[in-house]
């Protein structure tokens, strides 16, 4: 996890008791969430799967409020419930094992509770580290020697990562761990053992700086009350619509006749496809339809209509779904495109499945297998952008908003295809998986050799600076960039002239030729396509 990222979530760390009988976990995590911690751990340490339906519901809790949620000590027990990472003490298992089977977008924090530790601790699986305690707590029975203000700015000043402090804290001395440099401040008892949980809680998270929460949201359960909520979503005119005769509510929906039936499916997956802290579920939602109809504009088809089946993972909220359904209705009223029903089942990981379909043309469909020799080959538009998007993303680095728009917001090329079928130009692909990947796919299904030919004055000055600022090569970025969802065509050059005129941001990336035995050439042997399986 980024850095700043870290700092923040470390601000009203929040750990849980498992000595409080009259007082479960799961109610003390409630409390903490409304009063506005940041991170969530839940401690056990006479843990055992009995107690796995307790963790499952502080992890949803967590999930469904946007709190980092994290294990002490079980690196297994971290993969089986999906938490977003582990806490290691001294003794507990080795912090690179933990990444090796957590992943690299785990959140892994260890503890040090002096510079001898810290010195002889491997940090560069870490992400945080935890020290203390700064004053004396009566919460953990084997709580080393107090290592008071002083040496937690000793260890502050001597880590790489951002630091915690723990032990003993409350609203009265909190700022001052915050004085002498610590990120975050992590507490049990000040909570978990007070006789006003909810305002002791209130008090530590001003004393943070944090902000109580309005509401705490609660993960979706009913499947049918879920259903008639985004009913509410459902694109406005659509009962108006002359295609869809028999709308969402059925369970089939009834059309009239399409001539020539375009359809296109796709699918979008948490983790692989887009990520919460990245998008908001809104964006998430209408990328998802942006993508999904963009096959239609590549084969020259008009939107009818879309289904959407979802796959909700038990902490996803209601709030959550209908955020991503404004979404997706927001997508279909650009296009004039019909919801025409779906579906909602339970599952692991959040995800959209969907099914679009599209009415042809009468006169031309385009395919990837008809570009022919003598032909150029042409792109609709800049590319690179929504792939040096998503590197800022991981980097954090907001300075680039034009290119992770590209990557958060793109748009199906509807108005390009219309140009391009106006000039019967019969072979096109829209690029999802990068210049490379889908000229391979014209190349292999029209046997042919295609000679990659970038110019460097039809790259985006934003992705040039982009690539001066980390040292990346543009034209590296442009072949191996996936999801600009640009049109990519072959047509005679004379062709290409005559939609130049209409869409001037097109240019030339290439010439097909007779197939000579290789597919293409013209770029790097270490470049590949984009895979949309890996973040």
């Amino acid at each position: 996890m980024p850095a700043n990222h870290i700092k923040n979530a470390l601000r009203f760390y929040f750990i849980t008791d498992d000595n409080t009988p009259d007082f479960s976990p799961v109610k003390q995590t409630h409390i903490a969430i409304r009063a506005g911690a940041t991170m969530i751990q839940y401690r056990n340490k006479s843990f055992s799967t009995r107690f796995l339906e307790e963790v499952s519901a502080i992890r949803n809790s967590c999930k469904c409020n946007g709190v980092p949620f994290i294990v002490n000590d079980n690196i297994l027990m971290a993969k089986a419930v999906k938490a977003d990472g582990v806490h290691l003490g001294q003794d507990d298992e080795d912090p690179g094992l933990a990444r090796s089977i957590l992943g690299d977008q785990a959140i892994i924090g260890t503890s040090v509770s002096n510079l001898n530790e810290l010195e002889n601790t491997d940090l560069s699986p870490c992400d945080y580290i935890g020290t203390g305690p700064v004053f004396p707590t009566k919460t953990k029975a084997d709580a080393k020697k107090v290592i008071g203000l002083s040496g937690l700015e000793a260890v502050v000043q001597a880590s790489p990562l951002p630091v915690v402090a723990i032990g003993g804290i409350d609203h009265t001395n909190a700022k001052s761990c915050f004085t002498h440099g610590a990120s975050g401040v992590a507490v049990i008892s000040t909570v978990s053992r007070a006789d006003d949980p909810l305002q002791n809680a209130r008090r530590l998270s001003a004393a943070c700086g944090c902000r109580s929460r309005l509401s705490v949201e609660s993960p979706w359960e009913n499947e049918f009350a879920l259903i008639k909520k985004l009913f509410q979503h459902l694109p406005s005119g659509q009962s108006a619509g002359t295609t869809l005769k028999v709308p969402p509510g059925d369970d089939a929906a009834l059309f009239v006749p399409i001539p020539n039936p375009v359809i296109t499916t796709d699918t979008q997956k948490e983790g692989f496809h887009f990520r919460f802290d990245w998008q908001t579920p809104e964006e998430i939602g209408r990328k998802a339809v942006e993508v999904a109809l963009s096959d239609l504009a590549a084969s020259y088809a008009a939107p009818i209509s879309l289904f959407v089946n979802l796959s909700l993972p038990a902490y996803i909220s209601e709030k959550t779904v209908e955020s991503l359904y404004k979404g997706i209705r927001k997508a279909l009223e650009k296009y004039g495109c019909t919801l025409g029903g779906g579906n909602i089942s339970a599952g692991l990981d959040l995800s959209l499945d969907l099914f679009a379909i599209g009415k042809g043309r009468d006169d031309i469909f385009p395919t990837r297998s008809a570009a022919l020799p003598g032909q150029g080959l042409y792109c609709t538009g800049p590319l690179g952008l929504a792939r040096a998007g998503l590197d800022c993303l991981v980097k954090q680095d907001p300075a680039f908003q034009g290119l992770i728009s590209r990557f958060k917001s793109p748009t199906a090329r509807f108005d390009a295809a219309e140009i391009l079928a106006e000039n019967q130009v019969m072979c096109v692909i829209d690029i999802s998986d990068g210049l490379a990947g889908d000229t391979g796919h014209i190349a292999e299904a029209s046997g042919l050799f295609i000679e990659f030919d970038l110019k460097a004055d039809n790259f985006d000055p934003e992705l040039i600076s982009f690539c001066e600022k980390y040292k990346q090569v543009p034209e590296e970025v442009v072949l191996t960039g996936g999801e600009d969802y640009e049109l990519l065509f072959a047509c005679p050059p004379d062709t290409f002239e005559k939609i130049n005129k209409n869409l001037p941001e097109a240019f030339q990336v290439g010439r097909c030729l007779p197939f000579n035995g290789d597919y293409l050439v013209g770029f790097p042997p270490h470049v590949s396509s984009f895979q949309h399986g890996h973040r």
